[in-house]
């Protein structure tokens, strides 16, 4: 553990402030984000659709799901941690951010570390009992965590790779959930890029709609290095690149594994320009993803999103199959 105190402390040159009050140890568990243990929905399509591919029944599978989701949301929690300690000399610059117990003082850097330690430890070792393709998957959760956090790597710090180093996150998450039910065939390589660019999209729309609440550019650069190099319209052109990129390569794995999920594009890309709507609003909820509930209509449309995707998976439309696979151009 002092190993480890060692190499965190060097990333993090800003020193803790003076113990603030209240319970310390709800400071502990803030920082490990457990309303954040949301995000890791995303392992559920990459079990679904390993179940349906490979055919086998989901039910089979739930204990092993739940652990892997609490393995997931442990190694998470262990990212969170070290991402509030070693953010705390830049969060300070923030004006809800400063607020946080990492800034705000009364954390001591043993228990942080011991914190971090023993979540990760936890993590992995559920992980351990699911199968090794699954450990594998959740080491490289851990790595990214340390990859974009702590010196000299810190890759939140580099612009375009901050968003898309945080955002490969989101193929993880669905390797973890795939390997609950197959370690063999891997997932689809369309499947893993698509999820990728659409978590690069929502990051993306993040970033932007941070760099517009902070309003001075010389503030939003000590918050977040990477805002040194940003504009308003750098962020919008890559979150529209992003968006194009997951559109294509979604829409590869539908034509190639099941091509009346296709009808459900328009669906999806209204979701898409609706999030970026949420993006230019005023101290947008795109910066809090964890408060999205509080957007009742976009959770209904994105819920709606859902159920006709789940109808379409089993609905044979052998018209659309036929138009598709069939050229009124010949090719010279």
């Amino acid at each position: 553990m002092r190993t480890l105190s060692r190499i965190f402390a060097s990333s993090r040159p800003w020193p803790a402030a003076e113990p603030a009050g209240g319970r310390r140890w709800a400071k502990y568990v803030a920082i490990a984000r457990p309303d954040h243990w949301f995000k890791n929905v995303f392992m559920l399509p990459g079990t679904v659709v390993a179940a349906l591919l490979i055919r086998v029944p989901l039910e089979r599978f739930a204990g092993r799901l739940a652990l892997g989701l609490l393995s997931a949301c442990l190694i998470a929690s262990a990212n969170y941690v070290i991402n509030e300690w070693l953010d705390a000399e830049f969060d300070r610059f923030h004006p809800v951010k400063r607020n946080r117990p990492s800034v705000a003082g009364g954390l001591e850097p043993e228990a942080v570390y011991a914190e971090y330690g023993l979540l990760l430890a936890a993590g992995l070792a559920l992980a351990w009992l699911i199968s090794p393709f699954f450990f594998a998957s959740a080491s490289l959760l851990g790595v990214m965590g340390v990859l974009y956090n702590v010196r000299p790597f810190r890759s939140k710090d580099r612009v375009y790779l901050d968003v898309l180093s945080e955002s490969v996150n989101n193929p993880i998450r669905l390797l973890l959930g795939w390997f609950v039910v197959s370690d063999w065939p891997l997932p689809p390589s369309s499947l893993l890029m698509a999820y990728w660019m659409g978590g690069a999209f929502l990051m993306g729309v993040k970033r932007y709609s941070e760099y517009r609440f902070l309003e001075d550019v010389e503030t939003a650069g000590l918050y977040r290095r990477s805002f040194r190099f940003y504009t308003e319209e750098t962020l919008l052109i890559s979150s529209f690149f992003y968006a194009l990129c997951a559109s294509f390569f979604l829409g590869v794995f539908l034509v190639k594994y099941r091509i009346e999920l296709l009808l459900s594009l328009p669906l999806l890309a209204c979701m898409f320009a609706w999030y970026l709507w949420l993006g230019m609003k005023p101290d947008s909820p795109a910066q809090r993803p964890e408060h999205l509930y509080r957007e009742t209509s976009f959770i209904s449309f994105v819920a709606l999103v859902v159920v006709v995707m789940a109808a379409l998976l089993f609905v044979d439309i052998p018209s659309l199959r036929w138009f598709l696979n069939n050229s009124f151009i010949s090719a010279p």
